[in-house]
């Protein structure tokens, strides 16, 4: 791989432009992600730094991981875990319960202030639908590379002129394309059974969901000409170990 690469479980994904030499993991409160599959993508991620985000300290000691850094307001997590957590943090930052971020976009505001790194997000799906909503718009507008996955689920964002090149390791059940802004122009989508050239894709009529890879094929493309575009891919059962 080269330093544009990103690999994970399912997918490699080329980038086209360099990627900072850091991932940090957040861990997120949603539906955790399998634990065989989360230590197989920690092998491949350049330099991963595990950011535990509230209840996202109860993965952390489930799966024997020292976060280096403990972040949220402490009000979802299992409390003997979070004590566990402020003992082996490299650092911890508590908030209070009573504040207008979500504890996600409290870490993705302290990440954007750091140095560059990859953002994977994980624990980002299932639970609630709100807090779902809230991760995938905020991590949209992250100006760094930043992706949503676990072995069920992966989510990734395709801004204005980017171009984006994906090895299905594992073939998808589906592949949807999601509008993140009021229109997404200019998107081209090739190796799939209904690929786009040049298309316009709107908020108003999502449509452009349940699309699947065209025969045997394992390579995707998809480019962008102007706005923020969700590339959304979803498995069937689990990660095969």
């Amino acid at each position: 791989m080269t330093n544009e690469t990103l690999q994970l479980p399912q997918i490699q994904v080329d980038f086209h432009r360099p990627l900072p030499d850091i991932c940090r993991v957040l861990l997120l409160g949603g539906r955790p992600p399998a634990i065989d599959w989360l230590h197989a993508a920690l092998v491949t991620l350049p330099t991963p730094e595990i950011w535990a985000v509230d209840h996202g300290i109860d993965l952390c000691r489930q799966s024997d991981l020292p976060p280096h850094l403990l972040i949220g307001d402490a009000d979802s997590a299992i409390p003997e875990n979070w004590a566990w957590g402020c003992r082996s943090a490299t650092r911890v930052e508590r908030h209070p319960v009573e504040k207008d971020l979500t504890d996600t976009q409290l870490a993705l505001m302290r990440a954007a202030k750091g140095s560059p790194s990859v953002l994977l997000l994980s624990g980002a799906f299932g639970g609630r639908f709100d807090h779902a909503f809230s991760t995938i718009f905020s991590a949209a507008q992250h100006l760094g590379t930043c992706l949503l996955a676990d072995e069920a689920e992966i989510m990734l964002f395709v801004h204005s002129g980017e171009q984006l090149s994906i090895k299905c390791l594992q073939a998808p059940q589906a592949l949807s394309l999601l509008p993140l802004t009021a229109q997404v122009q200019g998107v081209t989508l090739r190796g799939t059974h209904w690929p786009l050239v040049n298309a316009t894709l709107t908020q108003t009529c999502p449509n452009a969901v349940s699309n699947v890879l065209e025969g045997t094929h394992r390579h995707v493309d998809v480019s962008v000409a102007q706005g923020t575009l969700g590339l959304y891919l979803c498995y069937e059962g689990t990660f095969p170990m």
